[in-house]
């Protein structure tokens, strides 16, 4: 499951706020910030909308481990 400096680093890459996410995925902006801050949760099923939101925009998301012997999640562009 990603986490919300995964998100925050989608949104950069995106070159989106917030509010651009929240429309994509269709949640309330709040709901996107509070988990990027981790000043709240977000509920399963609404983490894996926006995830899809933004994989469908050109993020790939790494898991922990994944990305090189560092560890650690990321993510990266998908190649245009």
């Amino acid at each position: 499951m990603i986490n919300g400096d995964q998100i925050r680093m989608a949104r950069a890459a995106l070159k989106i706020g917030v509010r651009d996410l929240a429309e994509m995925a269709g949640v309330n902006p709040g709901t996107i910030s509070r988990f990027e801050t981790g000043k709240g949760g977000m509920q399963a099923n609404t983490l894996d909308t926006v995830q899809k939101a933004l994989q469908g925009a050109g993020i790939i998301f790494i898991e922990d481990g994944e990305a090189s012997t560092n560890g650690g999640p990321g993510i990266r562009m998908k190649e245009k």
